[in-house]
């Protein structure tokens, strides 16, 4: 797109191709391109900004709430670089929306896993912070979620992820011919018995960058499997798209009510209706 460049403080956004007027406050990061056209619908209206390499934003208003999405490909790599990008054009708050593997037994296909905070296990963040650094959610950003779950009526649950840089050999599956990598079993069942709820692959590095920066961050993710009784079903990637989206309408809400009690943080005793 002409008027790019590597300039972090160029207008227009090198991968994205996005600028400030682009996008809204608060961003949807789901990984698949396609999973925009499932979230969109679900707005008043939107309108596509961009489309460059796997990165696909769009931009409109859910309840009279602006919002957008961009979509961020696989891994915490190329999520890293849509949260720099959306966050130098003006973006604050950033919600992964996508799917996951769950690790324990009592979670079905189709239930919600919103996240409170990650396990490092990508590489990405360790070019970012030391590796003690926590990955952890905004606490707004979880609330928001949890309240959107219950509106809906959406079976959830809230607590850990693991997020991995391969979806092969790092999160304990075969890889080309039967291959298993060093320790994979023992992963999966030290997982299972820290009460690690799921794995996926975006979650610790979109968390970790907005600690770093000061931004506002979470994840919700629909369980397509479940690694402990092997069921698996693609049903749910809806559901974490319209919780996604209601979530931000009421994270504009706790604005509201912060700016008129005149205090920097949302808590229990603020009400949302």
């Amino acid at each position: 797109m002409p008027g790019t460049s590597e300039d972090p403080n160029d207008e227009v956004q090198y991968h994205l191709e996005v600028a400030a007027e682009d996008i809204a406050d608060a961003v949807l990061l789901p990984g698949n391109p396609e999973r925009v056209d499932t979230i969109t619908p679900l707005w008043d209206d939107h309108e596509e900004m961009a489309h460059h390499r796997e990165y696909r934003t769009a931009t409109g208003a859910y309840d009279g709430t602006p919002i957008s999405v961009t979509s961020t490909g696989i891994g915490s790599p190329s999520a890293a670089i849509a949260v720099e990008e959306l966050a130098r054009a003006g973006a604050d708050t950033f919600i992964r929306v996508g799917s996951c593997g769950a690790l324990q037994a009592d979670m079905e296909p189709g239930d919600l896993v919103i996240t409170r905070g990650a396990v490092r296990q990508e590489g990405t963040t360790d070019e970012y912070v030391r590796e003690d650094y926590p990955a952890v959610a905004d606490h707004e950003v979880v609330a928001a979620l949890i309240a959107a779950a219950e509106r809906l009526g959406h079976d959830y649950h809230v607590g850990l992820t693991m997020s991995a840089d391969s979806f092969y050999a790092g999160q304990g599956r075969d890889g080309f011919e039967g291959f298993r990598a060093p320790g994979a079993d023992a992963m999966l069942d030290e997982l299972r018995d820290a009460n690690v709820k799921n794995i996926e692959m975006e979650a610790a590095a979109i968390c970790t960058l907005a600690n770093v920066y000061g931004l506002r961050a979470g994840a919700v993710c629909s369980v397509f499997a479940n690694r402990e009784t092997g069921e698996f079903l693609t049903e749910g990637e809806s559901t974490a798209s319209e919780t996604a989206s209601l979530a931000v309408h009421l994270l504009a809400k706790m604005d509201q009510r912060k700016a008129a009690a005149g205090v920097d943080q949302w808590h229990a005793g603020m009400s949302l209706d």
